[in-house]
C-alpha cells in the first residue's frame, strides 16, 4: 500500500491548493510521519483560479474581471527513523496565502467599484515533529512550528487606502494521536495545530494620512485535522479527511483602516471534507481519486475574497521504481457563489459560476 499512500498525499496537495478564494492552502498534514524508514519528499503545486463578479445595477452593473491571480505552492519534508518506535520529521510548507488583484477594465467612471484593489498575504512555516508508537499501535506526536507572515493591500474605493505589513515570525505548536493496524492498512490520525500570533510592522496611507507607522496583529488560525484510511479489498484503499479551521476568530484590522469593520474577517468557521479511493494496478503504478467539499459560511463575503465554499474532484497517479516515486495530481474545483457588500446591509456584487484548476507533483525517495 506504500504507493497508494503517496498518491493520496499528492491528492491532498493539489486539492487543498485549489481553494483559490480562501487563505487555507497547504492543509498542514503530518502524513510524512507514517512513511516507512528514512524518507524525503519535495512537492510543487500550481493553481489557476478564475473568479469574476458583476456589480449590482445601482453600482453600474460592471464586470469585475478575473480578480484571483495564479499562484504556486512548494513544500518539502524529511522523515527519519530514530529507532523501532521513535520517528522525527521536519516539514516546510506555505500554510496560508492570498493573491488578489482586480483589473482596471475601463476608464473611470465606467469601471467596477473595486478596480485596482490588491491584496497579498504570504506565509512560510517550518515544523519539527516527534512521533512515538506504543506497543498497542497507538502513536502520540507533537512538535513546534515557526511561521513567517507578510501582507499588503491597496483598496482605492475606501479613501485610497494602502497598507504594507512587513514580515514577522511567530511560534506555535501541534499535538496529535494516531492508531494504526498495518495488516489492513488502517490508520486514523487526529492533529491539533495551534494559532500563531504575528505582529507585523505596518505602514498605512489614505487620502488624508501618509506613511503612518503602526503594528497589525494577525493570528494564523488554529485548526484540527482528522485523517483516516483503511484497506477494503486487495490493493484497494479507502481514505478520507475532515479539516476544521477557526476562521471566525481570524481578522486583519490595521489601526488606520477607515471603516469600522476589519479589512478582512470571516463570519464563521470552515470544514473541508475529502473522501477517496486508491488502487494499486501493479508493482509500479497506483491511482487514486477523491471528492472534496468546503462548507460555505453564508452571508456576505469580503470584496478581497469573494467566494464561499467549494466542491471538486481530484485524480492522481503514482509511479514507483526501487526507492524512488513520483506522483501527479489534478484538481477541478467549483467555487461557491456569494455576494459582497459595502455597507453590511446591501449587496454590492454577485460572484457566480467560478472555478479553479490545481496541478500537483510530488517526488519522494527512501534512503
Amino acid at each position: 500500500m506504500k504507493s497508494l499512500n503517496t498518491a493520496i498525499g499528492v491528492l491532498a496537495l493539489s486539492a487543498t491548493a485549489a481553494t483559490a478564494g480562501g487563505l487555507d492552502r497547504s492543509g498542514q498534514s503530518v502524513g510524512i510521519l507514517f512513511e516507512t524508514g528514512n524518507y524525503a519528499e519535495f512537492s510543487f503545486g500550481n493553481v489557476t483560479p478564475n473568479v469574476t463578479g458583476t456589480a449590482v445595477a445601482t453600482l453600474g452593473g460592471f464586470s469585475s474581471g478575473d480578480m484571483a491571480g495564479d499562484y504556486t505552492q512548494v513544500a518539502g519534508a524529511v522523515k527519519l527513523s530514530l529507532g523501532e518506535n521513535l520517528d522525527a520529521a521536519v516539514i516546510l510548507d506555505q500554510p496560508f496565502g492570498a493573491d488578489v488583484a482586480y483589473p482596471v477594465l475601463a476608464m473611470p467612471p465606467t469601471v467596477y467599484f473595486a478596480a485596482g484593489s490588491v491584496a497579498v498575504l504570504n506565509t512560510t512555516a517550518i515544523t519539527g515533529v516527534l512521533k512515538y508508537r506504543t506497543p498497542s499501535n497507538i502513536s502520540v506526536f507533537g512538535g513546534l512550528r515557526y511561521e513567517k507572515m507578510d501582507a499588503r493591500a491597496t483598496v482605492p474605493f475606501v479613501n485610497s487606502y494602502n497598507v504594507n505589513g512587513a514580515s514577522d515570525g511567530g511560534l506555535g505548536y501541534l499535538v496529535g494521536v494516531a492508531f494504526e493496524k498495518p495488516e489492513i492498512a488502517l490508520r486514523v490520525a487526529l492533529t491539533y495545530n495551534s494559532k500563531i500570533k504575528h505582529e507585523l510592522p505596518t505602514v498605512e496611507s489614505t487620502s488624508s494620512i501618509t506613511n503612518v507607522a503602526s503594528v497589525t496583529t494577525i493570528n494564523a488560525p488554529q485548526s484540527l485535522n482528522l485523517e483516516a484510511q483503511t484497506g477494503i479489498a486487495k490493493d484497494t484503499l479507502l481514505f478520507g479527511s475532515a479539516r476544521w479551521v477557526d476562521w471566525s476568530s481570524f481578522k486583519i484590522d490595521p489601526a488606520n483602516y477607515p471603516p469600522a469593520d476589519p479589512l478582512v474577517s470571516y463570519g464563521g468557521d470552515v470544514i473541508t471534507y475529502t473522501l477517496g479511493l486508491g488502487r494499486r494496478l501493479n508493482e509500479n503504478w497506483a491511482v487514486a481519486a477523491s471528492i472534496n467539499y468546503d462548507t460555505p459560511i453564508g452571508g456576505f463575503s469580503s470584496n478581497l475574497g469573494p467566494t464561499d465554499g467549494k466542491r471538486g474532484v481530484t485524480l492522481g497517479a503514482t509511479y514507483t521504481k526501487d526507492n524512488f516515486k513520483i506522483t501527479g495530481g489534478l484538481s477541478y474545483v467549483k467555487l461557491g457563489d456569494t455576494q459582497t457588500t459595502l455597507d453590511d446591509v446591501n449587496a454590492a456584487s454577485n460572484f457566480t459560476g467560478n472555478k479553479a484548476v490545481g496541478l500537483g507533483v510530488k517526488v519522494g525517495f527512501t534512503f
